[in-house]
């Protein structure tokens, strides 16, 4: 009489075991959880710009992914520091992208950004809530409150917030396994790419992306090897971005560096929709 029960039991702890698994990404391997997310970026994303109308055609899966990130608080605890920054920055780029195509073709009428946007769409990044780890945030509340918790500020460059200015999307997902070989390519990759850098040496100028100014803090507290050496006298930010750059440019970049007579400015963030759709950037 005893045996359907144990059989019972043994199966709703097989269930009850099955579902903890199924909630938690694994800690290495191919970090299955964010598989889904990777062949949809694999698909729709080339050289950091997005085919947004065949990604609103397949809207369900990415749906469900982003439904699939609301895991319960205990869970995305227990996980390690690099599953949860891989976790946040998938979710702030799969946010971006549903607000995208649920405004795509966005036309709007501000005269402060160009008419597709990411910016014409209202509330976009300081309104429109979003749910993750059991928690309801913003996309702007992602970015300046739960990222810098990591005190890993290359993080910032992996967001893409919909536009030609941000990091160059990636055509995979983040994830635990690879995020030490992620944050190193787009740290060599910040010196090649004109939203992020650009050193005039014949204007001695170096023109850097806002996205530092806009988390200066973060980039010092990692960078700034302080006021000693050639770049003493450079202001904190100025000598963290020297130390960030200087190991991924160009020799004669390196040389034009060295001499210490450049100016730092930050050139306009460019809020163009990072869209490739129709072969060509809207």
């Amino acid at each position: 009489m005893r045996r359907p029960a144990s059989i019972a039991a043994i199966l709703a702890i097989s269930c009850m075991s099955f579902a903890r698994t199924a909630a938690q990404p694994p800690a290495s391997g191919t970090d299955s959880f964010h598989r889904v997310l990777d062949q949809i970026l694999d698909i729709n994303v080339r050289d950091g710009l997005v085919y947004y109308r065949a990604l609103r055609g397949e809207r369900g899966r990415l749906d469900r992914y982003a439904a699939s990130l609301n895991v319960p608080a205990a869970t995305y605890e227990g996980w390690s520091r690099e599953q949860q920054m891989a976790f946040w920055v998938n979710a702030y780029n799969v946010f971006v992208l549903q607000t995208v195509i649920s405004n795509y073709p966005i036309r709007g009428r501000s005269a402060e950004y160009p008419a597709t946007s990411i910016r014409q769409i209202p509330g976009a990044f300081d309104r429109i809530p979003h749910r993750a780890a059991g928690r309801t945030l913003t996309l702007d509340e992602i970015e300046k409150t739960v990222i810098p918790e990591f005190k890993e500020p290359r993080l910032h460059l992996a967001l893409g917030r919909g536009a030609i200015g941000s990091g160059r999307l990636r055509s995979e997902a983040y994830t635990a396994e690879r995020m030490k070989s992620q944050l190193d390519a787009l740290q060599a990759e910040f010196v090649t790419e004109q939203p992020m850098l650009k050193v005039d040496r014949t204007a001695g100028v170096v023109s850097v992306t806002p996205i530092l100014s806009w988390h200066d803090a973060e980039f010092i507290a990692k960078y700034d090897p302080g006021a000693t050496g050639t770049f003493a006298e450079r202001s904190p930010i100025e000598r963290a971005l020297v130390a960030f750059i200087m190991p991924h440019l160009l020799p004669l970049e390196r040389e034009f560096l060295q001499m210490n007579r450049f100016k730092v400015t930050y050139h306009p963030f460019d809020w163009r929709l990072n869209d490739l759709s129709g072969g060509r950037v809207n």
